[in-house]
C-alpha cells in the first residue's frame, strides 16, 4: 500500500510540475511581443538623443520606424560593445542594462514589429 501512494505522490508531482513549466513558457511568449511604438521608440528617445534625434543630432538619425528597422542590427552591435571600444553607444554613458539590450534584441528576433 506504501508504495501505491509513493507512486501517487510521484506522478501527481510531475503532472503539477509539467502544468507550471507550461504556463511559465506562454507568458514568456507573451513577454517577448516588442513593438517600436510600446518598447522601441521611448528607449530611443531616452538613450539616444539628442544625438540620433533631429534636427540637433548631427549622428545617424534613428527617430523613426523605418529607421530603426534598418540600422538595427548595427544599433544592437553598437549597444553591445563595452565602453571604451570602438563603435561603442551610446557615446559619453554608461553601457545599457542587459533588460535593455534585450528588448531591441527581442525586438529584431519578434519580427519587428511597428505597432
Amino acid at each position: 500500500m506504501r508504495k501505491v501512494y509513493i507512486f501517487l505522490f510521484i506522478g501527481a508531482s510531475f503532472l503539477l510540475q509539467l502544468c507550471t513549466t507550461k504556463k511559465k513558457a506562454q507568458n514568456a511568449t507573451v513577454a517577448t511581443k516588442v513593438t517600436y511604438v510600446t518598447d522601441i521608440q521611448p528607449l530611443v528617445v531616452k538613450h539616444c538623443s539628442p544625438c540620433h534625434i533631429p534636427p540637433q543630432g548631427k549622428k545617424e538619425p534613428l527617430n523613426t520606424y523605418a529607421a530603426m528597422k534598418a540600422e538595427i542590427d548595427n544599433v544592437i552591435e553598437s549597444i553591445k560593445k563595452n565602453p571604451g571600444e570602438h563603435g561603442f553607444m551610446p557615446a559619453r554613458r554608461a553601457k545599457l542594462s542587459d533588460s535593455t539590450i534585450l528588448v531591441f534584441e527581442n525586438w529584431k528576433k519578434g519580427g519587428l514589429l511597428e505597432q
